[in-house]
């Protein structure tokens, strides 16, 4: 005999309170596997799959795509003929031994994850399932892909994929259809929703509860463009990416030793200031589905080899779509490079839960008074821009800090003394 069972939005994990539905991998009339994948949601700026704790027949959708589902709320429901013996209830997220952070209980979604195979009762009219595919055949597609598919009335399965591992990105479906204007409209409307929904509301909190000041420097860092070209010549540095970037997070994880308040956080619930002593470094990344910014854990711990490769790694991670809530949360310091735009520098917002937010502008050659000298010689030069919060980090310690980056980009010798 068969019972009814609903399927609720479990927790995410990281403090998360809520999800909006992407897509649904089933329909109703299907029958799933346990821990079938059976929908994607996103939260906290990660695209997560949400895997079937039962056997049995989907009977009923609760949501829609797009809806924002509060943890706790039924998604679907199921009708099974038993009980699934190896389907215990999910423990609750466990708490990292270093930080107290609980991590995410789900896998994060990546186009380079495989398809899942899911078995469909045979259509009643002999028609084809949706996207006119059996589930075995299911186009590889990015969620955000597929939801844009939808709206355009793109079939997946006429779609070449350019993304990782060959997973249909945005720009694929709109590329087929070109997405034409339309010649009696002004304007195009865009849903707030997904990623820009999320930015959004942490921008607003930012700029609402977080009292913050920016400090620029602009420093002359020719020593460290000659040490970057003597290490990828080096073997040790043999197929590392060696970037300005990778040797500016090591300043900034080297300098946070000696200022600890630009590496603390505001617990207003609890009326603390909470110093780290670790350092989960945040890059901001563009990626297609907008700007994320995932974190490198404990990049203290990381030599400035070490360092460049965790830092592609996690970057890559994010530009694939397959970066978890917990890579995603938190970071106690953030990153964000326009260097590569060749934008001088910025105004970088602090995240909230963070003290500070480093910007870090192009590395270019321009006009330099030598110090001590009257002469002028071509240097290379780059601008650092510190926005931090007040309440944490008063002028003289953000001064003391952003000086302390400059002198080591200035003079990496000390860097690598220190390091």
């Amino acid at each position: 005999m068969s019972t009814s069972q609903e399927f609720r939005l479990p927790d995410l994990g990281e403090g998360l309170t809520d999800a909006e539905l992407v897509s649904w991998a089933v329909a109703v009339g299907d029958v799933v596997a346990l821990n079938q994948n059976i929908a994607e949601v996103e939260t906290a700026k990660a695209l997560v799959e949400l895997p079937s704790p039962f056997v049995g027949t989907v009977t009923e959708l609760l949501a829609e795509p797009g809806d924002t589902v509060i943890v706790g709320a039924p998604l679907l429901r199921i009708a099974i003929d038993a009980p699934a013996e190896s389907a215990p209830e999910a423990a609750p997220p466990e708490a990292d031994s270093e930080t107290g952070e609980r991590q995410a209980v789900l896998v994060g979604y990546g186009p380079s994850a495989a398809a899942v195979t899911r078995r469909r009762r045979p259509p009643l009219n002999g028609t084809t399932t949706t996207n006119g595919t059996d589930a075995s055949t299911r186009p590889d597609a990015v969620p955000a892909a597929r939801k844009r598919a939808r709206e355009l009335g793109v079939d997946l399965a006429t779609v070449a994929g350019s993304g990782f591992g060959g997973a249909i990105t945005v720009s694929d479906v709109e590329g087929q259809t070109g997405v034409p204007a339309v010649s009696s409209e002004r304007e195009t409307r865009i849903p707030i929703a997904g990623v820009r929904k999320r930015t959004a509301a942490a921008m607003t909190l930012s700029a609402s509860t977080i009292p913050q000041v920016t400090e620029f420097v602009t420093c002359d860092v020719t020593e460290s463009v000659e040490l970057l070209h003597r290490l990828r010549a080096a073997p040790l540095f043999d197929g590392v990416k060696l970037t300005p970037l990778a040797l500016v997070a090591k300043t900034i994880v080297t300098a946070l030793a000696d200022h600890p308040t630009l590496n603390s956080r505001w617990d207003e619930d609890n009326g603390d200031i909470v110093l780290h002593r670790y350092v989960n470094l945040g890059i901001a990344a563009a990626t297609e589905r907008g700007l994320l910014v995932p974190k490198l854990a404990d990049a203290q711990r990381y030599d400035l080899k070490a360092l460049a490769v965790e830092l592609d790694r996690t970057i890559a991670l994010a530009r694939s779509g397959s970066a978890t809530p917990a890579d995603l949360t938190g970071a106690t310091f953030t990153i964000t490079n326009v260097g590569g735009y060749g934008i001088d520098t910025g105004t970088p917002m602090v995240n909230p839960g963070e003290a500070a937010i480093l910007c870090l502008g192009a590395f270019a050659k321009r006009p330099w008074v030598l110090p001590g000298t009257d002469e002028i010689a071509a240097r290379w030069v780059t601008t650092l821009g510190l926005s931090f919060d007040h309440r944490l980090v008063d002028g003289e310690q953000a001064s003391k800090f952003l000086a302390d980056v400059a002198a080591m980009l200035t003079e990496p010798g000390l860097l690598l003394a220190r390091a």
